[in-house]
């Protein structure tokens, strides 16, 4: 069950219209490393968990994943709805735009519609968990690539903001992996 606050995790601003950085935060929206990616992917793999510290983990940060991905669409929203569309072509959003109009649509920063082959879930526990560490070291480094390519101070406290939840969440399945690999090596032991 969940509890949903009608408000963002953290309040998403932006100074000005960088359609650049719009059409760069799609990399975050839909593409491999994305928000929606991570959701799907912890929310998918939890149900395999061995020990219920590792199901709450993986819950937990797919939530929060989803959250996020609510940030990042409420950004480029927020650039993209004071453009025109001859403004929008010329940044190289025409495409976006003549598609989806102003609505903010999964795709990565080359316009690649999300899909599920972006996400992997093969039950092993161990597996799955060095997959969601590489995951999220692979989103810090989009993020510090989408702040160093933006002068917008709100994007930037915005992404930034984002991008320390993905050290946090690194740092949480680092935990999560040891407790599942103590767990296993108490049952092989039993054996």
């Amino acid at each position: 069950m969940w509890v949903y606050e009608k408000k963002l995790q953290y309040p998403a601003w932006v100074e000005g219209c960088d359609l650049k950085i719009a059409g760069l935060l799609f990399a975050q929206y839909g593409g491999p490393d994305s928000e929606l990616s991570a959701g799907i992917r912890y929310l998918s793999q939890r149900y395999t968990m061995p020990i219920p510290e590792a199901k709450a983990v993986l819950t937990d940060i797919g939530t929060e994943e989803l959250a996020h991905w609510e940030i990042i669409a409420t950004l480029i929203y927020k650039i993209m709805d004071r453009a025109t569309p001859e403004e929008l072509k010329a940044a190289g959003l025409g495409a976006q735009y003549i598609q989806h109009g102003h609505d903010v649509y999964p795709h990565d920063a080359a316009g690649i519609p999300w899909t599920a082959a972006y996400i992997q879930a093969i039950e092993d526990p161990i597996t799955n968990l060095h997959e969601d560490l590489a995951a999220e070291q692979k989103a810090r480094t989009t993020y510090e690539h989408l702040i160093n390519s933006t002068k917008d101070r709100g994007v930037i406290e915005t992404l930034s903001f984002l991008r320390e939840r993905e050290v946090v969440h690194f740092q949480r399945f680092g935990e999560t992996l040891r407790m599942v690999q103590e767990h296993m090596d108490r049952i092989k032991h039993k054996r």
